[in-house]
């Protein structure tokens, strides 16, 4: 029998009166996602301030098998960080007093933190050390880096430096059975057996909790050059990228794609900004260069890549940053898109990948496909091209998504379009926001079956209570 009451006297006990949060004014801000898709109860928050206090807090839940939830930023957009509608109530245990920078090593191009420090004081940190962190989110100003590593998160400089798992050396985690494995190794090669970390990095808080990380730094860029330029298609975004690598080179370090509705939404719902080109076409990059050289050799080269692609009509207008003010408002204008798209309506956010040279075809087939259930569904556009992602976002207005009977499985047909479209291009249905909630349907749907006994059998090795984030990541394992 669970008693929820001790459960809640032994972790005031072990961390303060002022750590356990029970009143419903007190967690209204860790039970509902920020979309406000996803809600559920929970037994308590608890916000503990170091790694052994985690411990402490897994090992009481442990006992009285009451479910446990890490939270960081709660800037999820799966419905993974929030407790599930169903079930025994989880204690959510909010990550945002770990906020230590325990050590900067510029020489060994490294920085050791807490997991709940926000991705942006980490940035800031590794500027201030002459260094680059280079994970750049839209959340960046609230997401942690424990919830960025739970989720692999991508975002903007994937192109040239990777997801987080690329810039992740070592990692302290709190287990299931409150034990702590302290694997923070600061080192590039190390081949003796597993590399353990790998399985915590986008497990999204199934097997354990992140409560450190060293992190890889890089030089840091003292020139940038960037262009936010109009053309005619995807395919012709698609040229263009392989004139800028061609080049270019590796000083390369962003290429978005975003449609005419995504920029409509951005200017009709986010004050102040405005659109880079002064008449917006159909289709719109944003390109980024980015190098520890010549600023002017640097803006030669992407005016070089954009003589080519001029002459060869891929590129309808381009606007060139002149200053680090207008580079700064184009990426504000590009990191704005989930604000727009939240006050403008509902989006069937899609978080699929395919290979770079499919995206093309890719867009074009999933238009037809959620057309074929919604004919003239508007359909929103906004992809990391330089890596495969797209984030494919049937729009539907308010009042349309009111008006529907079934929206639930309204939604589920189309998500499932656009994921079967992506799969027949050998692509993923979750490229960097993660599982969660929303897609453990497609796990079973989309997973070959030796992938789901093999993750299966590694949750259960870690957690044979299943306590750890029930429902998320993983279908319902059919051993249990």
């Amino acid at each position: 029998m669970i008693s929820m009451p001790q459960l809640i006297d032994e972790l005031s006990q072990a961390l303060g009166a002022g750590a356990v949060l029970t009143g419903p004014s007190d967690v209204a801000a860790y039970v509902e996602d920020w979309r406000g898709r996803y809600r559920g109860p929970l037994t308590a928050v608890v916000l503990p301030s170091t790694t052994e206090e985690v411990s402490l807090v897994v090992r009481a839940c442990t006992r009285h098998g009451v479910p446990i939830l890490a939270q960081g930023g709660n800037t999820s957009l799966s419905g993974g960080a929030v407790p599930a509608a169903d079930g025994v109530p989880p204690v959510v245990v909010a990550l945002q007093r770990l906020r230590r920078i325990r050590g900067i090593d510029p020489r060994n191009n490294t920085i050791t933190v807490d997991a709940g420090c926000v991705l942006a004081a980490v940035q800031q940190a590794a500027v201030e050390a002459g260094r680059l962190y280079p994970v750049s989110l839209g959340a960046e100003g609230s997401c942690q880096i424990g919830g960025n590593i739970a989720t692999n998160a991508g975002g903007t400089g994937v192109l040239r430096y990777g997801n987080t798992r690329d810039n992740v050396l070592g990692l302290e985690v709190v287990l299931p059975d409150g034990t702590i494995w302290d694997g923070l190794t600061a080192l590039r090669k190390n081949n003796t057996g597993y590399d353990l970390k790998h399985l915590f990095i986008g497990s999204e808080g199934t097997l354990g909790i992140v409560t450190g990380a060293v992190l890889k730094l890089h030089p840091l860029p003292t020139a940038q050059a960037m262009a936010w330029l109009s053309v005619r298609n995807p395919e012709a975004a698609l040229d263009l990228l392989g004139i800028m690598q061609a080049t270019c080179g590796p000083r390369l370090s962003a290429f978005e794609l975003l449609d005419e509705n995504q920029i409509r939404l951005v200017l009709e719902h986010v004050p102040g900004r405005r659109c880079p080109v002064a008449d917006p076409a159909a289709w719109h990059v944003l390109v980024e260069l980015s190098d520890s050289g010549d600023a002017a050799e640097l803006e030669a080269r992407l005016e070089a890549a954009l003589a080519s692609a001029l002459e060869a009509g891929l590129v309808i207008d381009a606007v060139v940053a002149a200053s680090g003010a207008q580079r700064a408002a184009f990426w504000e204008f590009r990191h704005s898109v989930s604000e727009a798209n939240k006050k403008g309506g509902v989006g069937l956010t899609s978080d699929t990948a395919v290979p770079v040279s499919a995206v093309p075809a890719f867009i074009e087939a999933a238009t037809a496909a959620v057309h074929a259930i919604v004919p003239d569904l508007p359909v929103v556009i906004v992809a990391h091209m330089g890596d495969g992602n797209v984030h494919f976002i049937p729009f539907f207005s308010f009042p349309a998504w009111n008006g529907l009977a079934e929206r639930d499985q309204m939604a589920r047909r189309i998500r499932q379009a656009v994921n079967d479209t992506a799969a027949r291009f050998g692509g993923t249905f979750s490229a960097e926001h993660g599982v969660g909630q929303t897609l453990v349907g497609e796990m079973a749907r989309y997973k070959p079956p030796v992938e789901l006994m093999l993750m299966q059998a590694v949750k259960r090795a870690f957690d044979p209570a299943g306590l750890f984030n029930p429902g998320r990541l993983l279908p319902p394992d059919p051993t249990a």
